[in-house]
């Protein structure tokens, strides 16, 4: 019997040590959640965009969140997609996909993939009404000539972690899209009050950031963005990574 036990104890520790050590190289070799930044423009072309790039990657650094920025359109297939959490358009303009390229990324979001928008994502894809309904509203102008101004934005959601550290009236400088073709399925967490700017066309409803589910996935667009100054701005750079975390389904 004393030899019995002798042999169990010689034989369950090194059982033991190998479970300990699989554990371990499991744990250690789950590679942290991935983002695609994407900045391709065919038409105007925000200054911002290395801003915000540079403003992201550090995000991304300080969050444990891998942060991949590209321009390179043909990024979008199934393949690649799938690899992401979120896909981030920052400052897109005009036609960036081709129709193979948009039916990647609808299959994409459609498997539970999150978008985010930044600023000029709603100037982009037109002759795409998908896209139009993930972004949640198309780009309809912006003040002239003046289009860089202060105003200030109102919290309408104080629940949400994008919002819920502002102060109930955001006062910042930037450039305020007006929108149509806003869609009634969107939550919206931020307006602009258009007294307090010159060149508003959307009256009291001119939401200016939102969220919502769409077609299995997540999608969340803030109009911040346009000026070099926003990605350096802590309370906007706050707003942007809660919408990147909701997009990725945290």
């Amino acid at each position: 019997m004393k030899n019995y036990l002798k042999m169990s104890k010689n034989w369950l520790l090194p059982v033991l040590l190998v479970g300990v050590i699989v554990s371990f190289s499991s744990f250690s070799s789950q590679t942290p959640p991935k983002v695609l930044v994407f900045s391709k423009t065919a038409g105007f072309r925000h200054t911002s965009i290395e801003a915000g790039q540079a403003a992201l990657l550090k995000l991304g650094k300080e969050n444990g969140v891998i942060v991949e920025t590209t321009e390179d359109a043909s990024k979008f297939t199934d393949a690649n997609l799938k690899q992401y959490k979120a896909v981030i358009f920052l400052s897109t303009t005009g036609n960036v996909l081709d129709e193979e390229q948009q039916k990647s990324f609808e299959n994409y979001i459609k498997s539970g993939g999150g978008y985010v928008g930044v600023h000029a994502a709603t100037d982009t894809e037109y002759q795409w009404p998908w896209y139009g309904q993930l972004a949640g509203a198309r780009f309809a102008g912006h003040p002239n000539p003046d289009n860089v101004q202060k105003g200030t934005f109102v919290v309408v959601d104080k629940n949400n972690p994008a919002t819920s550290f502002l102060p109930e009236r955001w006062e910042r400088v930037d450039e305020f899209y007006s929108f149509r073709g806003i869609s009634d399925a969107i939550h919206v967490l931020l307006k602009i009050d258009e007294t307090t700017y010159r060149g508003g066309t959307n009256g009291d409803n001119h939401p200016m950031a939102w969220f919502h589910e769409f077609d299995g996935g997540r999608a969340f667009y803030t109009a911040g963005g346009h000026t070099d100054e926003s990605f350096s701005e802590p309370l906007f750079l706050r707003h942007l990574w809660a919408g990147i975390q909701y997009a990725m389904g945290k």
